[in-house]
């Protein structure tokens, strides 16, 4: 089960990266929530999840985690109908769910991604961060891959017009150091996989591989 692959503690555990951090919330949301009560929700935006519940006020949660094990946590944003961090604190929240998945991250539907000085926003009390790579922005300019591809160029030692590689990966996650461990998404060919091993070889960290949308995985390295 994903739950065993990524070593997901009880407790809350941030999802930073591109590539599929909200589907990976969900997906591990789905799985967990079979035995546990679990929260999804962001410290940033996200759209809410089609067929999970969502609440926004405490009085709101609470009434509905009575019925449901998966749930949803946030601020509606009428402007753009998404939901930013929740009312209630990270403690609160924990306290009332044995999971809290929480997106930490924006990447602009970019596979690849560097952070600003003011990103990724992890709670302190995440007890791992899980860093989600995209394996379709490998063999694509960086510029076209990454998100704040300047930042990431510069981290990468690269011009924005440089092709992405498990290499320059490697090293923008190494110089930034905000993770605990990879997740790399989008591996449904023999060169993605390829790509990701590689990408593993030059971490000092787990390095799981997959799709999550095939549901299939690959340990690379613990």
């Amino acid at each position: 089960m994903l739950k065993e692959l990524l070593e997901i503690r009880d407790g809350v555990t941030a999802v930073i990266g591109g590539g599929g951090k909200t589907t990976l919330l969900r997906t591990l949301g789905e799985e967990l929530a079979q035995h546990h009560r679990v929260l999804l929700c962001t410290t940033t935006k996200i759209m809410p999840f089609a067929g999970i519940s969502w609440a926004e006020t405490a009085e709101e949660l609470d009434r509905l985690r009575q019925q449901h094990r998966l749930l949803c946590a946030g601020t509606f944003l009428p402007d753009s109908g998404k939901l930013t961090a929740s009312l209630m604190s990270m403690a609160q929240l924990a306290a009332w769910f044995d999971y809290v998945l929480v997106e930490a991250d924006g990447s602009a539907q970019r596979p690849l991604k560097a952070h600003a000085s003011h990103e990724p926003v992890i709670p302190a009390e995440a007890n791992q961060t899980i860093c989600v790579v995209g394996a379709s922005g490998f063999g694509r300019a960086i510029a076209e891959a990454a998100h704040r591809p300047e930042r990431y160029a510069a981290l990468a030692k690269a011009t924005v017009d440089a092709i992405a590689t498990p290499e320059t990966e490697a090293a923008v996650l190494l110089a930034e150091r905000l993770h605990d461990r990879i997740f790399v998404n989008q591996v449904e060919t023999a060169e993605e996989l390829e790509y990701a091993q590689a990408l593993a070889k030059s971490l000092a960290c787990p390095v799981l591989a997959g799709s999550l949308w095939k549901g299939e995985y690959v340990v690379c390295s613990y």
